[in-house]
């Protein structure tokens, strides 16, 4: 570590009961060293468990911490006897049978059986073989038309190195083994556990998007316990990576990242699905397809929301729009009026402008979009717009003086608005009040060139006549 080398304090490996004839030995092909999950193991495998209950062979894996002593953490079950080969890929322990010409993997990030000091744990997967691999023919160009011979696997010429190295001696060939993870998916049918699996993986974003997508179609539909399990383990993941990155901020904002050279910014793994992930590659496809049920696809939508906010993730007003329009596409005004007047869905612009889109064909959307844009009490400009929009001119008039804006506000657009409207007797009293205001903060009704309302007065003499207007008052 840093170009110092550190000796590790020496300790015993239980080895197994041996007969009277024979000496207890430890052979070094039958041990390993490999960092897993970013802690040192030694990798003992152990062809006879202590136990006489006990059948096959185990790998038992003793943690070195950096400082103190070394102890047995996690036993290995092989239920198999014979000659076994050990490698570590992607914190996976991997062991290969020659027998039977198959490898088993272990994680032991996966819950096992505890017996208070160690972990006892099953392969996850069933028994499967490397993939064949095809040796290609050398020789001269006459010959190498031929075609390719398969490999010899689990041959006994085969050296393993740690961690993921398999050479084979006779053929001359070496390789690095890799985990294909897209195979998992049909091989690991409790979700729960395969996310798990999954998310504890180098490569395994589109993997995991693609078995929620799975899981919410058909013929693999799962059910609602089952996806609220999968969408609590991905925000969990998530979750923790929006707090590093918080964390991050908070310290370099304070300025505390100068005394401390070593702070990095959080890595963003693949294990962290947020919400737009969800939202372009599972959810706005799921909601475009025909052959769900509207209220199951209604109840996978707010299965999500329910989970960033157990979690206390903010929601994006994307999903929120989401909802909304899906609920609409089935006409479900009833249950869309139910979300919002229970802030189910939670107040923003963009959903407020999104509810006045739907007024046309849902006509309470307007007063539910306007009631929505005052508890935000930040849309103030938003609530005046949309009024005059519906030439609701004294509406906004009586909404903006009600929160003391009206000395601020553009004549010439209340004007505009009154004039639009088609109503004379609208637009005289709106054009008395900015008369009104002019006289009460200039001590003259008279509109400023600034204000640009000359057309506005010259439509007012044209309807009222010129001596309608008012005249200055002197103070």
């Amino acid at each position: 570590q840093s170009g110092t080398m550190s000796k590790l304090s020496k300790f015993e490996i239980e080895l197994p009961a041996a007969p009277k004839s024979s000496k207890l030995s430890l052979s070094e092909r039958d041990i390993a060293m490999a960092t897993i999950y970013g802690q040192l193991y030694v990798l003992y495998l152990r062809h006879h468990s202590r136990t006489s209950n006990s059948t096959g062979a185990e790998v038992v894996l003793y943690h070195l911490p950096r400082e103190g002593p070394c102890k047995k953490t996690h036993i290995l079950k092989l239920n198999r006897t014979g000659k076994f080969a050990l490698n570590v890929v992607d914190n996976l322990v991997v062991v290969h049978h020659q027998d039977t010409e198959t490898s088993v993997i272990f994680d032991i990030k996966l819950k096992g059986e505890f017996d208070g000091s160690t972990t006892i744990h099953q392969f996850v997967l069933p028994p499967r073989s490397i993939q064949p691999y095809q040796i290609p023919v050398a020789g001269p160009a006459s010959v190498t038309s031929q075609a390719p011979v398969l490999c010899k696997l689990y041959s006994s010429s085969w050296i393993v190195f740690q961690p993921d190295i398999i050479i084979s001696a006779s053929e001359g060939y070496l390789w690095s083994l890799q985990v294909k993870l897209e195979p998992v998916v049909n091989l690991l049918l409790d979700k729960g556990k395969l996310m798990d699996f999954l998310l504890q993986r180098k490569e395994c974003k589109m993997v995991i998007l693609s078995v929620c997508s799975q899981m919410l179609s058909e013929p693999e539909r799962g059910s609602l316990s089952v996806i609220a399990t999968v969408f609590d383990k991905l925000n969990h993941e998530y979750k923790k990576y929006l707090e590093a990155e918080q964390s991050y901020t908070m310290v370099v904002e304070a300025g505390l990242s100068r005394s401390n050279p070593l702070l990095k910014r959080p890595v963003r793994t693949q294990a962290v699905i947020d919400q737009s992930d969800m939202y372009t590659h599972v959810l706005s496809v799921f909601t475009e397809k025909k052959e769900a049920p509207h209220k199951f696809t209604i109840a996978v939508l707010m299965e999500y929301i329910r989970s960033l906010n157990q979690f206390q993730i903010a929601v994006q007003h994307y999903l929120y729009e989401l909802v909304i329009k899906t609920l609409v596409q089935h006409n479900l005004f009833y249950m869309l009026h139910q979300f919002l007047q229970y802030h189910v869905l939670s107040d923003s612009k963009p959903l407020a402008c999104l509810l006045l889109s739907l007024e046309s064909i849902y006509p309470p959307a307007h007063q539910l979009s306007l009631d929505m844009l005052k508890r935000l009490s930040t849309a103030n400009d938003e609530i005046v717009e949309v009024l005059l929009s519906k030439h609701q001119v004294l509406a906004a008039l009586r909404f903006i003086r009600g929160i003391g804006g009206h000395d601020s506000i553009s004549a010439r657009k209340f004007l505009d608005a009154a004039k639009q409207a088609e109503d004379d007797m609208l637009f005289y009293t709106i054009f008395r009040f900015f008369e009104q205001r002019n006289q009460r903060l200039r001590g003259n009704p008279s509109f400023t060139p600034g204000e640009h309302c000359e057309e506005h007065v010259t439509f007012f003499k044209q309807v009222f006549g010129e001596q309608a207007l008012m005249k200055p008052t002197a103070f």
